[in-house]
């Protein structure tokens, strides 16, 4: 190679890093994607009292939660710290976790901590703890697919997986474990 190639390719080389570095070194701007705008809530509030009513004016249920922030856009709302009073006639449950999430199709996701108490006088099943329980409250059906520890006033039952129908107060548990009788 010859000592004016060499030059040359060195004198194209400056050339293209003098004209190339502001681009090189350019920061980008920031832009707001949409999903920076979608991921904010329409609304948020604080100390939430809310009951629901379905089309023929009976009450379906009541929620209290620290806070709750509602995503109109994405459609559903997210609870923190809420206590659910389910109500179907005479039998009423009430279903706290540390947090949850209320779809529009009325389906109910809870998550940390669940403990679902039948308020039922006399029931044979009293309370439900689970990490983690999915509630259609429209169909009154309580699942969990997660370790759960049902509790009366004479047994103690573990196992994992659950089927509740409210409806009914027909409770199935998927993989049973175990079961403790107590003496009354």
């Amino acid at each position: 190679m010859s000592s004016s190639r060499v030059i040359l390719f060195i004198v194209f080389v400056i050339a293209m890093t003098w004209l190339w570095y502001p681009y090189l070194t350019q920061k980008a701007p920031k832009t707001i994607s949409q999903s920076d705008i979608i991921a904010k809530p329409d609304y948020i509030a604080t100390e939430l009292q809310q009951t629901s009513y379905n089309e023929a004016g009976i009450r379906t249920y009541t929620v209290t939660a620290v806070k709750m922030e509602l995503y109109q856009d994405l459609g559903f709302s997210h609870f923190t710290a809420p206590v659910f009073n389910l109500y179907n006639g005479s039998q009423s449950w009430l279903i706290s976790s540390q947090e949850a999430t209320l779809y529009e199709n009325n389906t109910l996701m809870l998550e940390g901590n669940v403990e679902a108490q039948n308020l039922t006088t006399g029931a044979m099943i009293t309370l439900i703890k689970a990490d983690n329980i999915r509630v259609e409250i429209n169909e009154r059906l309580m699942q969990s697919e997660r370790p759960v520890e049902i509790t009366g006033p004479s047994l103690k039952i573990t196992g994992k997986g659950l089927y509740a129908d409210l409806n009914t107060d027909i409770i199935e548990l998927i993989n049973h474990t175990r079961t403790i009788y107590y003496d009354q």
